[in-house]
């Protein structure tokens, strides 16, 4: 029976989350703001000896590798290869937007609008719904966008919008004017949590969708404010 370690830290709450087959075996979430570094490591000992399992035990070892915050995405993307490396287990990539929808069990025609704030007005962003079987289906690829773009593109689809993550506050303001039937997601399901990214990387094991710790990458939709800055800077010194 297939046996992963799942791993977000692309926000401010930290947390982990150890699957076999469908069937969340132990989890951990903690949001006490103390850094990713201080928790992360002990909260996985803790996950794995709540289990009793071993690493060697584990089949994968999977992350929220983008988007999110720059530096939480780069301490998760880093943890994983670290505990891959030594014993060369396969890495899951994840988006953390994916891994957001998964934990909703809304169903029909309302849209999963996962948002998570990227400041600046701006929102990572993807489209998602459930079918009958509770199945997440991708309806949009992930993408950082203006709050306005975003507000078009819901009003296009004229449809129950559910909105999840960090975001969802920020969004809710700024839209509930327009966007009719427009819900946030209940606070215990609303935030990105492990055992979300758990569910996606359970599915991407068994399609075979698996890198090695070498390749695992940070997931980025947009520079570094630093990076940007300096570019900007340079662009201007050229003129």
């Amino acid at each position: 029976m297939s046996l992963i370690l799942a791993i977000d830290t692309s926000a401010k709450p930290v947390s982990c989350a150890l699957i076999q087959e469908d069937k969340i075996l132990a989890a951990y979430y903690s949001n006490t703001g103390l850094t990713h570094s201080q928790t992360l490591l002990p909260m996985v000992e803790h996950v794995l000896h709540t289990a009793d399992v071993t690493v060697d035990a584990l089949d994968a070892v999977a992350v929220n590798a983008g988007p999110g915050s720059f530096t939480g995405v780069r301490i998760g993307v880093s943890a994983v290869k670290g505990i891959a490396f030594a014993r060369q287990k396969p890495c899951i990539a994840v988006s953390t937007l994916e891994a957001m929808a998964q934990p909703l069990s809304v169903v029909g025609d309302t849209l999963i609008c996962c948002v998570m704030d990227a400041r600046c007005q701006q929102v990572y962003t993807a489209l998602f719904q459930k079918n009958e079987e509770g199945a997440c289906i991708r309806l949009s690829e992930d993408e950082a966008v203006s709050l306005e773009t975003l507000k078009e593109r819901l009003l296009s689809a004229n449809r129950p919008v559910m909105l999840v993550g960090d975001g969802s506050e920020l969004c809710y303001t700024y839209l509930r004017d327009t966007v009719p039937n427009l819900q946030m997601a209940p606070p215990p399901v609303r935030y990105q949590n492990a055992a979300g990214t758990a569910v996606s990387a359970m599915a991407k094991w068994r399609a075979g969708d698996t890198v090695s710790a070498a390749e695992l990458l940070p997931v980025y939709l947009r520079l570094p404010q630093a990076e940007r800055e300096l570019r900007a800077k340079l662009g201007q010194s050229k003129e």
